[in-house]
């Protein structure tokens, strides 16, 4: 071979070595995300390069890239319209995932809280309702399964979408603490309960009315029963006790319901709140309004707030008319 034809050749070569370069460089380099909307990827412990590679579209390029060695790093990753293949793949390799808000709800059942977790977080539903069930986990919280509806604080917090259970109320026993420092917990002195009492109570507010503006009014009712000795005789702790939260009516029978959540029965406050309270319901109890109300009725207008009463023979007036009403619209 001569030296001129052996040039040639070289030449040659390199010149497909740089249009494959090239063509490399064009495929790496090309946008992942063309939806000109943010995109979401999710990868769990499930994921392998091939199945996040199909959660990303298949892009071309995606192969080539994985094979200069790729890790899966669980997470939640924001892919921005036009984000280019290297840095999405350079991301996902060091696992710089992205937070995400997660909004605590004001729920009436841990179940359905584990629920909601679970289609937020990467946990399982099950797994969750068992820890928050046993006694155990909940101790190392301080808490027991009965008051840990109390930790709770229904609120938006910023966590990672891989986060494990553990870590996470780790966060909610931190919040919950911020949240009672200070002027919350100087109130709950004031009237002689506990942070728990307190949720345990605004919990029986938020269930009594949705009108936040009447919250204060409920709950000064039940702090004046509460400081006599008298039973709170709540008919959703009733509710809660039977576990039908869609009871429209309450009868002489439901009353009977043997439960410690029952307050017809037994005296003072239920074991623990009967859902997750709202900011709202817990800041009408300490904020409750100082009045000489000891009973109470939903108005007969179905407005969804109530009538009150000093006496028993004022609050019989008040249950006859709400009783017609239901009569009247043939509600059982």
């Amino acid at each position: 071979m001569d030296k001129r034809r052996c040039i040639y050749l070289l030449a040659g070569g390199f010149g497909a070595l740089l249009l494959v370069a090239a063509a490399v460089l064009f495929i790496v380099t090309r946008p992942v995300n063309t939806s000109g909307e943010e995109m979401c990827l999710y990868v769990d412990a499930d994921d392998n390069a091939d199945s996040v590679r199909v959660k990303l579209g298949q892009p071309a390029g995606w192969r080539l890239l994985a094979a200069t060695g790729y890790h899966v790093h669980t997470g939640r990753y924001v892919v921005p319209h036009g984000d280019r293949l290297h840095t999405v793949f350079r991301r996902l390799r060091g696992g710089q995932q992205d937070p995400m808000e997660l909004q605590i709800p004001s729920v009436r059942t841990l179940p359905k809280l584990a629920s909601y977790l679970s289609h937020k977080l990467m946990l399982d539903s099950a797994s969750i309702a068992s820890s928050f069930a046993d006694t155990a986990f909940c101790h190392t919280l301080g808490f027991t399964p009965q008051t840990l509806p109390a930790l709770f604080v229904p609120n938006t917090y910023e966590v990672y979408w891989d986060t494990s259970l553990s870590t996470l109320m780790r966060r909610l026993q931190s919040e919950h603490k911020h949240f009672w420092e200070g002027k919350r917990n100087t109130l709950a002195q004031s009237i002689g309960l506990t942070p728990v009492e307190v949720c345990t109570l605004a919990s029986i507010v938020d269930e009594e009315t949705a009108a936040n503006a009447e919250k204060p009014m409920v709950a000064g009712m039940y702090v004046n029963r509460l400081h006599i000795g008298m039973p709170l005789q709540a008919d959703p702790t009733v509710k809660f006790a039977i576990g039908d939260f869609s009871l429209r009516r309450i009868y002489h029978n439901h009353l009977k319901t043997e439960s410690p959540y029952n307050t017809y029965i037994h005296p003072g406050l239920p074991p623990g709140p009967i859902r997750i309270a709202s900011i709202a319901g817990i800041d009408a109890v300490l904020g409750y309004v100082h009045h000489d109300y000891l009973y109470m009725c939903a108005k007969e207008d179905f407005s969804g707030t109530h009538n009150f009463a000093r006496t028993y023979a004022e609050h019989l007036n008040n249950a006859r008319r709400y009783a017609k009403a239901l009569n009247t619209r043939n509600i059982r």
